[in-house]
């Protein structure tokens, strides 16, 4: 047993550490502490990132197999700890200046990362649910953070009422799993089907299981009110949503799969097929539109999640490592570009409409570049690496069989640049009216700039992706295995 919680140690740690600084939050005085909380609660979770990277923590399975520490969630993990930590500490001025922050945030994102960890190392139908709802029910309430707000209380509603629906649709596909195969845990669930094959209540039990884990990443056709949620919540919250929580949808959706439904991929593969180009042609012709950056962002962000799950899809091992390679680079794009939403202001209000870029090339080269190269990249314009993930994941299902999934994927793209293209006209293209303020700290800065540089040059040869696709390989191996 002792080893079972050597295991868990990086979630004892931070589960032990929310509690702790909560405490503080509550007792240290709102006004002094609530920066300390921020810095904290950002200083834990990359330390924890740095040690899960480096090796630190054990790798087995614990309490019975209902958990999993391997190389495919530590990938995971550390993509969400860094991710989550950078998110804190890029949003803490912007919620500062609206009087909107209150010690309770970095509390609720700590604990909504800790259930993430949960998620991405379940090892079963039980352990899966217990770290969901702890990521949601935190999820749930950032989203309605700011209270003055009738928009950000809406989005909170809307995303409670879509959380409700998916942790149904979860819980009653899960009790259809064990009914037909007699256990809650992957490792069983995958020996019943190789032995007896998937019955017809199984595979309605595992449809509602992908039903559930599509709506938590916010695939199409179950997207509603999304993009409400991302426009009605702060700033911050959506930047948020936008990342980390992706990254434990995603890695999610492939434990359950490839842990569980292995020996079922002729039965998923067809969900996911359907559920991925819905996704791709919605978030490319929907965003179309679109005049607010946040909505924008909103349908870009359904698109890119039809794309990753075309390397799910495919069911192998190259699939599995296309898609955490296409969540790595997603992140990255979308750190680089809400830090700019994050800093735009005029006459110190937030805006976030489209037209506010005009003539920004003109007023301020520098980040319109950076700004130009990421939407460049989210667009999958060679040679920027965000091509490079579109090519991974379709390489992986033309070489599954899936060729016809491929060439919708690649016109869904062709589509989508346009909106894309849309911002970079009006940057350059247009004339400069109300002169738009851009309030960016240093770390803004370096994200912004380290991001656009990472996306322009990170396919040269000689710097190898910085190691991410062989680290991307062997998760998918450590899945597989």
């Amino acid at each position: 047993m002792s080893g079972d919680y050597a295991l868990v140690l990086p979630e004892i740690i931070m589960a032990v550490g929310a509690m702790a600084l909560l405490m503080l939050g509550v007792y240290g005085g709102e006004e002094r502490q609530t920066r300390r909380l921020v810095l904290a609660s950002a200083a834990l979770m990359a330390a924890l990132g740095a040690w899960i990277a480096t090796g630190g923590a054990p790798e087995g399975v614990a309490f019975g197999g209902d958990f999993v520490a391997d190389g495919f969630s530590r990938f995971a993990k550390v993509l969400i700890l860094f991710s989550s930590a950078l998110v804190l500490l890029l949003g803490e001025g912007y919620l500062a200046r609206r009087g909107v922050l209150r010690f309770e945030f970095p509390i609720l994102i700590l604990l909504a990362t800790l259930g993430m960890m949960m998620m991405v190392s379940s090892g079963g139908l039980i352990s899966l649910y217990m770290g969901l709802e702890l990521q949601s029910l935190s999820l749930y309430v950032v989203a309605a953070f700011n209270r003055e707000s009738a928009r950000s209380s809406e989005a909170g509603l809307k995303y409670f009422v879509l959380g409700a629906l998916s942790s149904g649709l979860l819980l009653y596909g899960a009790s259809l799993v064990y009914g037909y195969t007699g256990s809650t845990r992957f490792e069983t669930i995958a020996l019943v089907i190789e032995a007896e094959g998937v019955s017809l209540g199984l595979t309605f039990g595992l449809v509602f299981l992908c039903a559930a884990m599509a709506f938590k990443i916010s695939a199409a056709p179950f997207h509603m009110w999304t993009p409400d949620v991302y426009e009605g919540s702060p700033t911050p919250v959506t930047f948020f949503f936008a990342t980390a929580p992706k990254v434990a949808a995603g890695a999610l959706f492939a434990r359950v799969l490839f842990d569980g439904f292995g020996h079922a991929t002729g039965d998923w593969q067809q969900v996911l097929v359907f559920v991925s180009i819905a996704s791709m042609f919605l978030g490319a012709i929907a965003a179309i539109g679109q005049s607010n950056l946040k909505r924008l962002m909103a349908y870009s962000s359904i698109g890119h999640m039809g794309f990753a799950l075309v390397g799910l899809a495919a069911g192998t091992e190259a699939g599995a490592q296309s898609l955490l390679l296409y969540l790595a680079i997603y992140v990255v794009m979308n750190l680089g570009v809400f830090a700019f939403i994050l800093a735009m202001e005029r006459d110190g209000s937030p805006v976030v409409q489209i037209a506010d870029l005009s003539g920004l090339a003109s007023a301020k080269p520098r980040h319109a570049l950076a700004l130009a190269v990421l939407l460049f990249s989210l667009a999958g314009l060679p040679p920027m690496v965000g091509f490079f993930a579109k090519f991974f994941v379709f390489k992986a299902a033309v070489d599954a069989g899936l060729a016809p999934l491929a060439i919708a994927g690649a016109v869904a793209s062709v589509i989508g640049a346009y909106y894309y293209m849309n911002i970079v006209r009006v940057m350059y293209l247009t004339e400069e009216g109300h002169p738009l303020d851009l309030r960016l700290n240093l770390l803004q800065s370096a994200t912004i700039g380290i991001s656009a540089l990472i996306m322009g040059f990170g396919w040269l040869p000689f710097l190898g992706g910085f190691g991410v696709p062989e680290m991307a390989a062997g998760a998918a191996q450590a899945l597989l295995r």
